[in-house]
């Protein structure tokens, strides 16, 4: 299998409504993850883990944050050997639109496919978490003379009213598609469970190039999942390939990221002792743009008031990401994840919290389940995440409590 013979793209153009407010001033891929990363570097380590190497990002939305990212971070593949992660923006060379839908995005850009002409696309989300080896997903859609191969993760028929599920026949052939239903087609061998799509696909370029001529024109969403894949289920081998995760030790790991409760789920999912998703396997290692920031660091002080009192300070990390740049100069930090260059003051408290870059939380100030956004400056004696009808007036509140309060904004 000549992996060079494989075209990527990565789909990055989702507005992210659903995420707002992080997604105010930046696309939803480019939206900061498990401290140092951004939610885009998780696909394209997996890529460059698989050793595929030959990829095109398509984003719409605000950009800008995204196309930096991407410069200063994944500027590491060599064109004199045919590698490169480019991003194209619309450009509208077919008509005169933005990306209408995610097979759309991938039509507008036939001219890429055919410059390359490729044996196989596959074609990715650039806002999962998960780690997949998907050269092995290549090998089986070449083993089983697939036409189109869509990536599949077993979920109990209880979540299926979250994702797309597709109905096998004992072969993993696809025969139908039902989006997020409440009573599921199960998988043949076990009641208790179905196969969720994963947004990964694999497609032959022949069939590419055709299901996309054929949806063009007509009046659809122009998506992968609504559209293309039922629309072909009987006239192209559409099969299933059963999710193998690279994150070992572990209960398989994908999460759609695309709400703020899920994005909140997902960062908690690396403060526990082991784990769910792991970043420390140097095996499969997930790569990023690292910003200069010094080593974190901790304080501990002695304070006297007067001749009587004596009162110590410290700072504390419990079950937390902390990044580099942090200093903890007071305070408990517990269960939580910082971005580089934050600040904990004197008996604060933060927990089960995400706190992006910059952040400074002033003086017995408390926050609890909640996301901090870039840049924000937390007063002394502020409390947020325990009165979520007062934070409801000033901040967004999800429907769990989750407490979101959007970039550099003055509190």
């Amino acid at each position: 299998m000549n992996l060079k013979k494989v075209l990527t793209f990565v789909l990055a153009g989702g507005e992210g409504k659903r995420l707002y407010p992080l997604t105010k001033d930046r696309a939803k891929p480019a939206v900061p993850f498990g401290g140092i990363y951004r939610i885009i570097d998780i696909t394209l380590s997996n890529c460059i883990n698989s050793n595929l190497r030959s990829i095109y990002i398509l984003p719409q939305y605000k950009y800008d944050s995204l196309e930096r990212h991407l410069r200063l971070g994944w500027d590491i593949l060599s064109p004199a050997l045919d590698e490169f992660i480019i991003s194209i923006p619309p450009q509208k060379r077919i008509n005169d639109h933005w990306y209408k839908g995610t097979a759309d995005a991938i039509y507008q850009n036939i001219y890429s496919l055919d410059e390359r002409n490729p044996d196989y696309v596959l074609i990715l989300s650039g806002d999962h978490v998960y780690k997949m080896n998907y050269a092995k997903m290549i090998k089986f859609h070449i083993k089983n003379k697939a036409d189109i191969t869509v990536g599949a993760i077993e979920v109990d028929k209880s979540e299926s009213s979250q994702l797309g599920i597709l109905q096998i026949d004992a072969g993993n052939r696809i025969l139908g598609f039902q989006e997020k239903p409440v009573c599921p087609e199960t998988l043949p061998s076990d009641s208790t469970h179905c196969f969720g799509s994963m947004g990964v696909y694999v497609f032959s370029t022949k069939a590419l190039r055709e299901v996309l001529a054929e949806d063009a024109p007509m009046n659809s969403a122009h998506d992968f999942g609504k559209n293309i894949i039922p629309m072909n289920l009987s006239t192209k081998k559409v099969v299933a390939y059963n999710f193998v995760d690279e994150n070992k030790s572990r209960p398989r790991y994908w999460r759609d990221i695309g709400t703020i409760d899920a994005y909140w789920e997902a960062n908690m999912d690396l403060v526990a002792i082991n784990p769910l998703f792991n970043l420390y396997d140097r095996d499969w290692p997930v790569r990023t743009h690292h910003i200069q920031a010094p080593p974190a660091k901790t304080v501990f002080a002695e304070e006297f008031g007067g001749d009587t009192r004596y009162e110590p300070r410290f700072g504390v990390a419990i079950d937390s990401v902390i990044s580099n740049g942090c200093i903890l100069s007071g305070g408990r930090v517990q269960n939580s994840v910082l971005s580089q260059n934050v600040c904990t003051h004197s008996y604060s408290y933060v927990y089960q919290s995400v706190l992006m870059e910059g952040v400074h939380v002033g003086r017995y100030s408390r926050i609890r389940r909640a996301i901090i956004d870039k840049g924000v400056n937390i007063p002394p004696n502020t409390t947020i995440g325990y009165n979520l009808d007062e934070d409801a007036k000033k901040y967004t509140v999800t429907d769990s409590g989750i407490v979101v309060v959007p970039k550099k904004m003055e509190i």
